[in-house]
């Protein structure tokens, strides 16, 4: 048989092991070009700016 746990895992000491794997939301900016939320040092996906600069072309869906 294989080696099996002596006593029961108490729900304190299960739960503070489970303290850490909550999710976290993610940190966000407003772009000060179109308004819209994006992630900070990544291009805003709806206009294409970056610090104030045009850096990607962006097709609008017909």
């Amino acid at each position: 048989m294989p080696p099996l746990p002596k006593r029961r895992t108490s729900s304190g000491r299960r739960d503070r092991r489970r303290s850490h794997d909550a999710l976290k939301a993610h940190n966000t900016l407003v772009c000060s070009n179109c308004g819209e939320t994006r992630l900070p040092h990544r291009v805003c996906a709806n206009c294409g700016y970056y610090k104030g600069r045009k850096v990607v072309e962006v097709k609008k869906p017909d």
